[in-house]
């Protein structure tokens, strides 16, 4: 057992959770307890693995798919258990838990962020041709928005298609895909009108990865999520046919912007499980580590350092497990999102670096979880929309 396994092992001893809110069922804490077996069998075991390779196997896919994981964003008919928001919440905190946030992105991006889409906008005869592969785990989605000059900004994005007969002919770039190197199908974004059109300007599209024309230009090289493949995309007089169209012609400007909700909420979930991991991990070791003859639990500035820690996580999963009810109930949850996004990574971007502290030397030595969450942590700050721009988001719905 490698120095990860061992401290991710330990980390179980203390235990350190927090209560479900009062509306969470038997079902979602059924759900939770199955995902917590998948991520401790499977996962916490192989995964330092898959971040020196940069890959997550394939057949990870295909086991989440045949538990029925894969699927709860979409509807029964087409092979979905269609459970709704606090479900996606519970398995989003739980596959966090695995303190390897490069696997939390991949599985995520693959069932709220991408193939959702589908079931969102998506025509009956998309959803059969697609969905059911999909949500088996058969084959693995991505999501294609963000360019080299377009992130929070979509309106910007520079990617065009032009119709052409049946089809339309796609040129362009996309940057800092997750899933676009070793997946098979991207819900991509491209500027079917003029470029004054804005965000009125904008569609989506079902890519096959092996439609000629798409090229990944490079697999890229990342500070965190070693495991999760992502990749700079080419594409170069593309076609693909008009059938592929997933929702109304210059109206996917509407359906990103569902999709990002979707996302933050998810960044909630990661934020609150990643948070509360490295915050069971500390405990493990600040009870046994010793220093000038005690504990450094029994130093009371460790106890209150970690218990100001811990209650920031317990707000922002409150929030979180909050909107994802709403949200469920059919209520809007736009600004609720927002802030999620833009409180949750600045809280857990303060947990992770306070228990590196309480780790100390160890805390900084490669092959540690505590040092990998610290670096996995950072991206959630700049991804789904950055902070800055998130609070402009809440602001303009004060």
């Amino acid at each position: 057992m490698n120095m990860s396994e061992t401290l991710s092992a330990a980390g179980s001893e203390s235990g350190f959770r927090l209560d479900d809110p009062v509306f969470v069922d038997e079902d979602l804490r059924m759900l939770r307890e199955q995902v917590r077996r998948f991520v401790n069998k499977e996962v916490i075991p192989n995964a330092d693995v898959w971040e020196r390779e940069g890959k997550i196997p394939r057949g990870m896919f295909r086991i989440l798919g045949d538990m029925g994981l894969l699927g709860m964003q979409h509807e029964e008919e087409f092979g979905g258990t269609q459970m709704g928001a606090l479900a996606s919440v519970v398995f989003g905190e739980e596959l966090s838990r695995s303190s390897f946030g490069g696997f939390t992105s991949s599985v995520t991006v693959h069932t709220d962020m991408s193939a959702s889409h589908i079931t969102r906008v998506g025509t009956p005869e998309q959803k059969t041709r697609f969905l059911p592969d999909l949500i088996a785990g058969k084959k693995v989605c991505a999501v294609g928005v963000t360019e080299a000059g377009a992130g929070s900004d979509v309106a910007s994005i520079r990617t065009r298609a032009v119709r052409d007969g049946d089809d339309w002919i796609i040129n362009g770039t996309k940057m800092f895909i997750t899933n676009a190197v070793y997946g098979d199908i991207v819900i991509l974004a491209a500027r079917t009108d003029g470029p004054e059109s804005g965000a009125r300007g904008i569609s989506l599209f079902i890519v096959p990865t092996d439609t000629p024309g798409f090229k990944v230009a490079s697999k890229l090289e990342k500070h965190g999520w070693l495991c999760s493949d992502t990749a700079e995309l080419v594409f170069e007089d593309m076609r693909v046919p008009n059938e592929n169209l997933l929702g109304a012609e210059n109206r996917g400007f509407y359906a990103i912007m569902q999709g990002f909700e979707q996302e933050r909420l998810m960044i909630g979930a990661f934020c609150a499980g990643e948070g509360a991991k490295a915050i069971e991990l500390t405990l493990d070791y600040v009870r046994t580590r010793k220093a000038f003859g005690k504990t450094l639990w029994e130093q009371q500035a460790t106890r209150q350092r970690l218990a100001d820690l811990a209650s920031k996580v317990a707000m922002i999963r409150a929030l979180t497990y909050q909107t994802a009810a709403a949200k469920d109930s059919g209520q809007p949850v736009i600004r609720d999102t927002a802030m999620i996004k833009s409180v949750g990574p600045e809280i857990l971007h303060e947990v992770v670096h306070g228990c590196l502290q309480l780790h100390g030397g160890t805390g900084y030595m490669r092959g540690t979880p505590i040092e990998r969450m610290v670096r996995d942590a950072r991206i959630l700050r700049i991804g789904g929309g950055a902070t800055e721009v998130m609070l402009e988001e809440v602001a303009k719905r004060m």
